[in-house]
């Protein structure tokens, strides 16, 4: 039985549980996390989810992604997911989101990263991951027409790509230097 910690609207920790599978309660958040990885020419790490995995079965997904656990920080959370799902240990201790996107339920952190990665070195978790691959931006949007991949917003991956380079908003300089 797995715990999470619930938030409030501030992101807060509320000082309350919930179980896995049950519904959020009404006025609480959960917090869920994603980590993007790309090589160094710009492809993301995608994970293909086993066919037995309940939620999005059988499909394309980011990199790692899934939810924090009572006790977890966002950072430690993302850490550890990664060590499950892909046998990748990470140190994300001065990283923070690149950008958290705010759902019914909760808050859902994406960290980004470039990073070399041997695909033959990993170890797939066999409860979720049956197979990882590169893949451009390009190959994602036409798999998320397909229905190979989860069906994420499209606009999504147009941020994520922008973001992996860019870490504001900008595209250009604050002229006052701020």
């Amino acid at each position: 039985m797995e715990l999470f910690d619930l938030y409030t609207q501030d992101r807060e920790k509320a000082g309350q549980t919930m179980v896995r599978g049950e519904p959020v309660p009404s006025g609480f958040y959960r917090l869920v996390v994603h980590v993007c990885i790309f090589d160094p020419n710009g492809r993301m790490l995608i994970q293909k989810r086993q066919p037995f995995k309940q939620g999005w079965s059988n499909l394309w997904d980011v990199s790692v992604g899934g939810s924090a656990i009572a006790g977890d920080s966002s950072r430690s959370a993302a850490e550890r997911e990664t060590r499950e799902e892909l046998g990748l240990s990470l140190d994300l201790t001065d990283v923070r989101p690149s950008l958290t996107v705010h759902w019914e339920h909760g808050f859902d952190d994406y960290y980004l990263l470039t990073k070399e990665v041997d695909l033959h070195s990993l170890k797939l978790q066999p409860e979720e991951v049956q197979a990882v691959r590169w893949a451009s931006k390009a190959e994602i949007l036409r798999m998320i027409d397909s229905g190979e991949f989860i069906p994420y917003e499209k606009s999504l991956f147009e941020l994520l790509f922008f973001r992996k380079d860019h870490r504001s908003v900008h595209t250009g300089s604050d002229p006052a230097g701020g």
